[in-house]
């Protein structure tokens, strides 16, 4: 067990039980827990297989590559309406997650075996066009567009995906405007929110 882990579960606003049990099953499928991006994983051969999370109204665990899994039980979800690849089951009590733990396991080994195979994921090219207000700033500012296309493509999703969500296009300039430094920095939509939660 991971002293990281153990920290950030003891921290747990409101699921300690919950994501403890979570923890114990997956760790009884004889993965290898460590604490990325502010959050438990479990990883097969150090590529990760699952993890857990608290949110405010509910725990969960999240299956990295869950898009390649059979979900026999129907009961993976996007977490998104954007997401690619992972998914996620939601519990808001460990009763819940006791009377699903035989199905659980199976869900975890299944994922397990897509790291064994070394099966990918195949994304969406381009899935999100880059909105006329972020292209024009791009255009206008030479160091921004070269950020912004340092960034992996998800973090250049995340930010096509957030910018391109309001109606009106002042809405979108302000939002553009506000994540400049950000992008200027080389970090994602998301990143000082993580690295807060670590």
């Amino acid at each position: 067990m991971n002293a990281k882990v153990d920290a950030y579960i003891s921290n747990a606003q409101k699921w300690e039980k919950e994501l403890e049990k979570l923890r114990m099953i997956i760790l009884d499928c004889g993965l290898d827990e460590e604490l990325k991006w502010g959050a438990p994983c479990y990883t097969f051969q150090k590529k990760i297989v699952v993890m857990i999370g608290e949110l405010k109204k509910c725990c969960l665990l999240s299956f990295f590559k869950g898009s390649m899994l059979y979900d026999a039980n129907n009961i993976l979800s996007k977490p998104g309406e954007n997401t690619q690849t992972a998914r996620v089951i939601r519990f808001t009590s460990v009763r819940d997650i006791v009377k699903m733990e035989s199905i659980l396991k199976a869900y975890i080994y299944e994922a397990i075996e897509v790291e064994r195979a070394g099966l990918k994921v195949v994304l969406k090219k381009n899935p999100e066009p880059i909105p006329d207000e972020l292209q024009k700033k791009l255009d206008e500012i030479p160091a921004l567009k070269n950020a912004f296309y340092a960034l992996t493509k998800g973090r250049q999703r995340a930010y096509s995906l957030y910018f391109s969500q309001p109606k009106q296009s002042k809405t979108r300039e302000s939002r553009i405007k506000k994540c400049i430094p950000q992008i200027l920095d080389g970090k994602g939509l998301n990143d000082d929110y993580i690295q807060m939660r670590k």
